[in-house]
């Protein structure tokens, strides 16, 4: 598995309930609007520079790998945001459209601390822990046409999209493979690496801890008694994580562990 902590997340959550909102019925948790970067914002970047030496090998120091190593790490971090907010225009929320998220372009979801000077600071220092964050995509699920149904289908949004990545490149692989002249070998890494890192990010969001993808689908499910108690621990979210990645655990971290359990079981899934 990879070593880089450092991560992008979509917005974390502030309890509002029925009585404060002037409705008669209880409400999930919402997710803030807060354009700018927050403590709870910083979640997305996992698990890149040794996921490229262990996926590839001798190509890890190749400049061209690297450099398209990057650039697909962007585009399914980025496309993974873009579709919290697709997901929610459709549901009838305007808030991520009205602020220019819902582009493939990186330039509107880039922060320039977070997501260019500390990570490339951490990389020329030759830390083995890459840390960044980008811009929170805002979604505002008080316009969901259906609340608990919005939250539900937003909150999965960004996980559906990379096990989709992984899936499309790993079939692209393997196509390729079949045919009788070889391809280049740097596409077949190139290729790997996707399947891979779309598996961590969409595994690793799976998690339900808050504020990942995993605790917001979990919270939409429950009763609300239920999801008004879970929702008490999304400020303890991060500091669990920190907890996980730093427990030894054989030669990894236990949060390395139980991911790299999961990456290796959807892996043989498709074929590697």
């Amino acid at each position: 598995m990879c070593s880089i902590f450092g991560l992008y997340k979509y917005e974390g959550w502030v309890f509002e309930s029925a009585y404060e909102l002037g409705h008669e019925g209880p409400r999930l948790p919402q997710h803030r609007m807060n354009l700018s970067y927050d403590g709870k914002s910083l979640l997305y970047f996992y698990l890149f520079y040794t996921l490229c030496k262990q996926t590839c090998g001798k190509l890890y120091h190749m400049p061209e790998f690297l450099a398209m190593s990057i650039l697909i790490l962007l585009f399914s971090v980025i496309l993974h945001e873009v579709m919290h907010g697709w997901v929610a225009l459709k549901f009838g929320d305007h808030t991520a459209e009205r602020a220019g998220r819902l582009t493939l372009n990186p330039i509107p979801h880039i922060d320039l601390f977070g997501t260019v000077l500390l990570p490339a600071l951490l990389i020329m220092t030759g830390s083995p822990i890459l840390f960044g964050w980008a811009k929170p995509v805002p979604v505002n699920p008080l316009n969901f046409r259906s609340l608990r149904r919005g939250e539900l289908m937003v909150s999965a949004a960004g996980v559906v999209a990379n096990f989709t990545l992984a899936i499309v490149a790993a079939i692209i692989f393997h196509i390729l493979n079949a045919l009788p002249q070889t391809f280049p070998a740097l596409l077949g890494s190139l290729l790997l690496f996707t399947v891979k890192i779309n598996l961590v990010l969409g595994i690793f969001n799976l998690f339900p801890i808050p504020p990942l993808d995993g605790s917001k689908v979990l919270l939409s499910q429950l009763p609300y008694k239920w999801a008004k108690e879970y929702q008490k621990f999304e400020r303890y979210g991060i500091l669990i994580l920190l907890i996980l990645l730093m427990i030894p655990f054989g030669q990894s971290s236990l949060l390395h562990t139980i991911l790299g359990f999961f990456v290796d079981i959807f892996s043989r899934i498709l074929g590697f």
